[in-house]
C-alpha cells in the first residue's frame, strides 16, 4: 500500500463501517472529515482527538501537541490535558528522548494543556521515533462546532499560508538539499514556521464572528482540507486557487522537490465556514493573523477553478526521498 493515511473510501469501507455505537453518551464519533469525538457526561462536552507524527524528523514534540490540539479547536473546544505515546528504535539515546519529552513539555505550557501521561517504549517495531497525543478537551452545551456545520452560500475562510507544515518538516529535515536551492535567511525563515502550527487564537475569533464549520488542513494539504469539509457538510466548495495564500519560500521549496504546496500537509491552517468571510477575515487580519477568503460553499460537486476537485490521497511529503 502507498504511504500516508487511508483514501476516504478505504478509511470508510476497511475501518469506520466495522465500529458499531451504542453508548447514549456518544454525540460526535470518527468520520470522513470529522477529526474529534464528543461524549456527553452530563456537564460540559468532553472532546476527543488523537493523531501520530509520522512524516517529521525534527521537532515532533511540538507538532503532537499542535497537531492534536488544533482538531479540539476546530470544534470550538479548549483543550485541558494530553495523553503522549513515544515509541524509539532501538537505536535511540537518552538525550533524544529527554528532548522530545521537552519539546512536548514547552509546547503544552505554550498551548496551555497539561501532560496527563501516556507511555514510553524502545521497539524495534519502528525504525525512527514515532510519536502520537490524544487530547482531552472541553465546550459548553451549545458552543460545539464540526465540520458538518458548513451551508452552502458560507465563505470559507482560511488562515495562514498553505504548506506551512510541510514547509517547515522540509527545512528542517532535508537543510542539506536546500541549501543550493534557498539562502541561508530563507532556509531560517522555513524552519521557524514550527513557531505558528497552533490555530486555537483564531478559533476562538471564529466563534464569535458565527462560524458554521472549522477544519485545520493537516495531510492533503488545504484542497485536501476543503474537499473534507464539503464532504461532512454534504455540499460542495467552489474554490479559486489564486486566492490561497502560499509563502515564496514554500513555493521554493516544492519546486525543489516537484510538489504541490496546496496539497502539502498544513498544520496551522484553520478553514473557517461562515456567513460573512470578508468581516471575518479583517477582523483576524487586524489581530495579526493572516487570513483570506478562498471558497464559497455552493451545492453540486466541489471545483478548484472550475474543475472538478479531487479527494485527498496521501500528502505530498510522502513524495520526498
Amino acid at each position: 500500500m502507498r504511504l500516508g493515511k487511508l483514501t476516504n473510501e478505504q478509511l470508510e469501507r476497511l475501518v469506520l463501517s466495522k465500529f458499531i455505537n451504542t453508548r447514549s453518551e456518544t454525540v460526535v464519533c470518527g468520520e470522513v472529515g470529522e477529526d474529534c469525538a464528543v461524549l456527553d457526561m452530563g456537564g460540559d462536552l468532553c472532546v476527543l482527538s488523537t493523531d501520530p507524527i509520522t512524516g517529521a524528523g525534527q521537532n515532533i514534540g511540538a507538532l503532537a501537541v499542535h497537531v492534536c490540539c488544533n482538531d479540539a479547536a476546530a470544534c470550538g473546544a479548549e483543550p485541558v490535558g494530553l495523553l503522549v505515546t513515544l515509541l524509539m528504535p532501538p537505536t535511540a539515546t537518552e538525550e533524544e528522548i529527554e528532548r522530545i519529552a521537552s519539546e512536548v513539555s514547552q509546547a503544552a505550557v505554550s498551548t496551555g494543556v497539561d501532560v496527563l501521561g501516556g507511555h514510553t517504549e524502545v521497539t524495534d517495531a519502528v525504525t525512527r521515533p514515532v510519536i502520537s497525543a490524544a487530547v482531552v478537551a472541553k465546550v459548553r452545551r451549545g458552543r460545539l462546532i464540526t465540520s458538518a456545520g458548513m451551508k452552502v452560500g458560507d465563505d470559507i475562510v482560511m488562515t495562514k499560508y498553505a504548506g506551512l507544515e510541510g514547509t517547515s518538516i522540509l527545512a528542517s529535515d532535508y537543510a542539506g538539499r536546500l541549501a543550493g536551492r534557498l539562502t541561508a535567511e530563507e532556509l531560517q525563515e522555513a524552519q521557524a514556521l514550527s513557531a505558528h502550527f497552533g490555530v486555537t487564537r483564531e478559533s476562538e475569533v471564529a466563534r464569535s464572528f458565527g462560524a458554521t464549520a472549522m477544519h485545520d488542513a493537516t495531510e492533503g494539504g488545504v484542497l485536501g482540507a476543503l474537499w473534507e469539509l464539503a464532504a461532512a457538510s454534504g455540499c460542495g466548495v467552489e474554490v479559486e486557487s489564486a486566492k490561497i495564500p502560499v509563502l515564496d519560500v514554500t513555493k521554493k521549496i516544492c519546486a525543489a522537490f516537484g510538489l504541490d504546496p496546496l496539497r502539502l500537509i498544513s498544520s496551522g491552517v484553520l478553514l473557517i465556514a461562515c456567513p460573512d468571510g470578508a468581516a471575518l477575515a479583517a477582523r483576524l487580519q487586524a489581530l495579526g493573523i493572516p487570513a483570506a477568503v478562498v471558497a464559497k460553499a455552493v451545492e453540486g460537486a466541489s471545483t478548484v477553478d472550475g474543475r472538478l476537485l479531487a479527494p485527498p490521497e496521501g500528502d505530498e511529503l510522502n513524495r520526498v526521498r
